[in-house]
């Protein structure tokens, strides 16, 4: 665990794309970047579902693959950990551990509610038991990016998710600059943050102490945008200009492919 968490430096934060199959993380593994982590909802697409509608057995069989197939530490989007108790949270952090993953994340949202406080942090003490310190454990505060913009009790969850063991903490939905340093100042643990479309760049994130950047479903549904779009084009104007991303892909595809 130790050489993936000493990545999350803050001010210097790791850049942790988010491929959504073995192809795709073998392209930005290629690409450089120093660790993975696994989109949810990018995953639920290749298999024409939504975001929420995978199985554990799916979701560890898809990240075991893709850490298999990569030299870099990969970190798994484990949702709510499949499980509406503690000890079906713990079992499923056991299996991430036995799949080769380097880290994973455990979120407070049920599917359709937030996990009432308590139970949200024995979840997380329950993962962190679980992980023995062998993986790290990013523990979500997930009520903004589901509506409910409440910072304090969003600073309220992530302090006791680290008094419960996490190792990062993560509250995807913040895209407000001071929202973001209020939290990196109320906790202690390295904090990722989502890039957003109009959120802070880069550069000000790293400014103000972010240690771990993510983007989420971003690329996959990036490349969904660029087949969406392409089609479109034959479909309407009979032209190939998408034939330009085209030959990116495949020069991206044959660097990685070889490796």
């Amino acid at each position: 665990m130790s050489s993936f968490l000493e990545l999350h430096r803050p001010g210097e934060p790791l850049l942790c794309p988010n491929p959504w199959d073995v192809g795709s993380a073998l392209v930005l593994a290629s690409l450089g970047f120093s660790a993975l982590a696994t989109t949810s909802s990018g995953f639920a697409a290749t298999l024409g579902r939504r975001d929420g509608d995978t199985t554990p057995d799916e979701t560890l069989s898809s990240a075991a693959a893709i850490a298999a197939a990569v030299s870099v530490p990969v970190t798994a989007d484990l949702e709510d950990g499949y499980s509406e108790t503690s000890d079906g949270v713990a079992d499923t952090v056991r299996r991430a551990l036995s799949a080769g993953l380097a880290g994973c994340s455990i979120e407070d949202w049920s599917g359709d509610q937030v996990y009432p406080l308590d139970v949200a942090a024995a979840r997380i003490g329950a993962a962190a038991a679980a992980g023995g310190g062998d993986i790290v454990l990013t523990a979500r505060a997930d009520s903004h990016v589901h509506g409910f913009d409440d910072l304090g009790d969003t600073i309220t969850r992530l302090q006791a998710f680290e008094a419960a063991g996490a190792d990062v903490l993560y509250a995807p939905g913040l895209d407000q600059i001071d929202d973001i340093k209020r939290v990196i100042a109320a906790v202690s643990r390295p904090v990722n943050v989502l890039l957003r479309p109009g959120g802070p760049s880069v550069g000000e994130l790293a400014a103000v102490g972010v240690a771990r950047i993510t983007v989420g479903g971003g690329f996959a549904f990036a490349a969904l945008g660029a087949l969406t779009e392409a089609a479109l084009e034959i479909r309407d104007a009979g032209t190939t200009g998408y034939t330009r991303l085209s030959r990116i892909g495949q020069q991206a595809a044959g660097a990685a492919f070889r490796q």
